[in-house]
């Protein structure tokens, strides 16, 4: 659909590589594989799921050991635990999995300075990058998931501002058509994972950008798959191993 990755064709991929699937360990290792080929030709952020926790109730953990052991397991989370949180494109695009910081005054350089190699904290900057969601209205709200924050479109704006950015391009929430432009067009939800469990029935999406850094959307649906349902390998929720 778009070509593989090569260094004149790169891919970022934002986030959540793993669970609630169940064929978390090819997709990551195609990946680290294409990353071990060449590192200019893909680039990997972390996501909330690519933490102990979300993949100890999610799946990944489960088909992890099922498929390897819990040696491979651990290392996979040593491999996440040093994805970088942030990406930006060409200066002017700034990409994170979950949202934005919702303290004032942060900049790129106080991201580069957050500390990797650890599972993530329930709050702070860590927190903010791979849990947050934007909101319609401005100011922060407390997160309906427990953790981050819901940040507004004054909140995107100043930050954008501040680091001499123009787009927000994030992930961390399904959307029916694949992706969805909020906060006067300065941030971006593109959610790549169609007919997400196998029941949402939503579109994936992704974005290209070219030398102009404009933003172009790519819809697709999903295909059948080998007959193994999503959450097989997730602890206590019906799945193989639970």
């Amino acid at each position: 659909m778009n070509g593989y990755p090569s260094r004149t064709n790169p891919y970022l991929f934002n986030g959540d590589f793993v669970d609630r699937g169940s064929f978390s360990i090819e997709v990551i290792l195609t990946f680290l594989l294409f990353k071990i080929s060449d590192p200019e030709c893909i680039y990997l952020t972390r996501g909330n799921h690519e933490t102990k926790n979300m993949n100890k109730i999610y799946g990944f953990e489960g088909e992890a050991k099922s498929k390897y052991d819990d040696k491979i397991f651990e290392l996979f989370l040593e491999v996440f635990s040093h994805l970088p949180l942030a990406a930006t494109i060409g200066g002017k695009i700034f990409v994170t999995h979950g949202g934005l910081p919702v303290t004032e005054g942060v900049t790129l350089d106080d991201i580069r300075k957050v500390k990797r190699g650890c599972e993530p904290p329930e709050s702070g900057l860590m927190s903010d990058l791979m849990w947050s969601d934007p909101q319609p209205f401005p100011g922060k709200s407390p997160s309906k998931r427990g953790v981050g924050f819901s940040f507004g479109p004054d909140i995107t704006e100043k930050f954008l501002s501040l680091n001499g950015l123009s787009l927000l391009v994030r992930s961390h929430e399904v959307k029916e058509e694949g992706y969805l432009v909020e906060h006067g067009g300065k941030a971006v939800t593109v959610f790549s994972a169609p007919n997400y469990c196998d029941t949402m029935g939503n579109k994936g999406a992704f974005i290209h950008f070219g030398a102009a850094l404009e933003p172009k959307y790519t819809q697709y649906h999903s295909v059948p798959h080998p007959d193994v349902k999503p959450m097989a390998y997730a602890a206590g929720m019906g799945g193989l191993y639970a």
